[in-house]
């Protein structure tokens, strides 16, 4: 079959990058009252049959979907499939270009390939009862008594399948070469490793407390070694990769985790497998660990799969922290509206184990409940232990934290972080700028002025944006208006500037109803309709009455495919320059109590040089250039421009 061509590992890493709940949501209007994105859990009218209540059912945690009335059900593939009225394959090529992914090479030994699949996690499972069998030998007693040290009774260690490797360099593999399983796939899954010596293959795990790890499916592929020698090298042994294993692509309790978080629990995610292990027998059953490496990208997707907001569990010493702050860094760019993560810091010295024994589960539940946001641990990194007595140190503190930002993607979500970033400094920075503060009419808090010498308040965000905003509101408006007219007029285009549509950050709020409107459903010839409806057809009627809509070549020729090409990437690219530009002046407007003026223009030049360059296209530019006060080409247009961002920055700082 065609479907069986694909390597078998392929549609499970589109199960992870997509969610179902994206998918089905470009079919379908969620009733927001009966759902609850915060479980995964949506509800909507059926798409495969006419209702008006909202049957159809979707478990994104699970990845199924059920009607209660029709009673189709299947997962995002065979979504696609029925609503697309297309081909597995075509299906499948759909969801990849979704999730970014390249098809792989069509492998003609797929099916053979997931056949061996099912063969060496049959073998892990004879592994695991082999194990679980020698945990209750003689040769084990040291093993049981450490694990009734750590709490954990038969009963425990029955629900987690722990078992024991003996002290032998055959034991395993004499014991599953007896039952017909070949030394070539005991080597394929790891279990023993191949002699330098010409000798036989030997065991890998020896002596060890053996942790049986299952992937989201609850199949067997791979194991972690607890070694009971306290001189051994490693004190946790995992598999190696494997045809099975990749260690940076799973997670320890994944698949049990997913069905508690279904139920309401939070997503922890721990170090080890014991603290997995302690957190789940206490109460907390959606407990995870990465598998004997820091956190990976992958691995962060699987959680959001799971839930939006995890808690990272850390122990609460130094290396905690480090490694808290290696999956921020690895977080940041990642980030979406609605997926983040949360820390929490356990007292030093504890680990979630350590800390259920001495204190009891109420006291783990009030570290989760005081988990902070990750914005704290990125400003706690940048600032602790740090002195900003100098404009200079001030200056490379904002300098580190700007570029720490401008690694979230997500523009909105990129601003709010800015904001607290914000809130924070003028925490830091200006407590000793304020002066008591007394009650105004009203009760509102009223700024009295200290000794001479102080310095008044920043001025407020809202004082900003009325100086700034007033002439390039009117133009960012006009834009967005062609680019959403643009769209209703050719909706065949919108799958190859969907992205960038969605993170369109539109400044009017009728504008941000259409574009919604816009992205809930497929493209369609009544696409314009659907819009109507969602947005209202009073919005639709004043977008395209407007003249710079009328007169728009990609408006006055719907379904031309290239005309609304060439609109969508020149008005997006200026209003991308724009909105960078804007930023740059907003935030050198708050810094002038810091670093040099030069240093304030040479940040506008570059924001301005890149605006420039989206803006040159228009013809009215291109006729004769000036050169402006530091050395910057502009047009004549551009030049007034930048010259008046500069004497309201001017105007502002004799304010201050």
């Amino acid at each position: 079959m065609m479907a069986m061509s694909l390597p078998p590992t392929f549609v499970d890493e589109l199960r992870t990058r997509l969610s179902l709940a994206q998918v089905v949501g470009r079919k379908v209007m969620w009733d927001m009252r009966k759902s609850n994105q915060a479980k995964g859990d949506w509800w909507a009218p059926c798409p495969f049959h006419q209702e008006k209540s909202a049957s159809f059912h979707v478990d994104d945690r699970k990845g199924y979907y059920y009607c209660f009335g029709c009673h189709a059900k299947g997962d995002m593939v065979s979504f696609v499939r029925e609503t697309e009225n297309v081909s597995f394959m075509e299906a499948i090529e759909i969801l990849a270009r979704e999730a970014g992914m390249p098809m792989p090479a069509r492998d003609p030994r797929a099916a053979e390939k997931a056949d061996r699949r099912t063969e060496l996690s049959a073998v892990m499972d004879e592994a695991v009862k082999f194990f679980r069998l020698q945990l209750r030998t003689g040769a084990a007693q040291a093993a049981r008594d450490y694990l009734k040290r750590r709490g954990l009774s038969e009963e425990a260690q029955d629900r987690w399948e722990l078992g024991f490797a003996p002290n032998s360099w055959e034991g395993l593999r004499d014991a599953l070469t007896a039952k017909g399983i070949t030394e070539e796939h005991l080597l394929a899954t790891g279990l023993v490793k191949a002699s330098d010596k010409g000798k036989r293959p030997y065991d890998v795990f020896r002596n060890r407390i053996m942790f049986p790890i299952r992937d989201a499916r609850g199949r067997a592929i791979a194991f972690g070694g607890r070694a009971m020698d306290p001189n051994d090298n490693a004190k946790y042994l995992n598999s190696p990769e494997t045809e099975l294993f990749d260690k940076g692509r799973n997670l320890y309790n994944l698949g049990r985790a997913r069905e508690a978080v279904g139920k309401g629990k939070p997503l922890i995610v721990a170090e080890g497998y014991m603290d997995v292990i302690a957190l789940s027998e206490a109460g907390f059953q959606g407990a995870v660990a990465p598998l004997g490496t820091a956190v990976t990208e992958d691995q962060l997707r699987l959680m959001w799969r799971v839930a939006p907001e995890p808690i990272m569990a850390l122990d609460g010493d130094k290396a905690g922290i480090r490694a808290g702050l290696r999956v921020v860094d690895l977080a940041l760019p990642l980030l979406e509206a609605g997926n983040s993560l949360r820390f929490a810091l356990l007292p030093e010295g504890l680990d979630p184990d350590d800390l259920i024994k001495a204190k009891g589960a109420p006291a783990m539940q009030a570290v989760l409940d005081a988990a902070k946001p990750m914005v704290d641990l990125l400003w706690q990194r940048e600032t602790e232990g740090h002195v900003f007595d100098s404009p200079e140190r001030r200056a490379a503190l904002d300098k580190t934290l700007r570029a720490k930002l401008k690694a979230i993607k997500d523009p909105s979500l990129r601003a709010h972080y800015g904001d607290m970033i914000k809130e924070l400094r003028y925490d830091l920075f200006g407590a000793k700028r304020r002066a008591p503060q007394g009650r105004g009419a009203g009760g509102a808090p009223r700024r009295a002025w200290g000794k001479p010498g102080d310095m008044p308040a920043i001025p407020t965000a809202s004082a900003r944006a009325s100086i700034l905003a007033s002439s390039e509101g009117a133009a960012r408006h006009l834009r967005e208006a062609v680019i959403l007219a643009t769209v209703i007029s050719t909706p065949e285009i919108i799958p190859e500037f969907e992205a960038e549509l969605e993170r369109m950050d539109c400044s009017y709020p009728d504008h941000a109803r259409l574009r919604d409107a816009l992205m809930s459903v497929m493209p369609s010839p009544e696409l314009r309709d659907h819009v109507a409806r969602r947005a209202g057809p009073e919005t639709v009627e004043a977008l395209f009455r407007l003249p710079v809509v009328t007169i728009a070549p990609a408006v006055r020729r719907p379904g031309d495919l290239e005309q609304a090409r060439m609109t969508l990437a020149e008005e997006l690219a200026k209003l991308r320059a724009e909105t960078g530009l804007q930023a740059e002046v907003a935030e050198a407007v708050e810094e002038l109590d810091g670093p040099a003026d030069e240093a304030l223009t040479w940040r506008l030049r570059e924001a301005a040089e890149s605006r420039n360059r989206a803006a040159r296209s228009e013809s009215e530019d291109r006729a004769e250039y000036d050169t402006a006060p530091n050395g910057l080409r502009l047009a004549r247009s551009e030049r007034e421009e930048f010259e008046r961002i500069l004497n309201l920055i001017t105007v502002e700082k004799r304010h201050k």
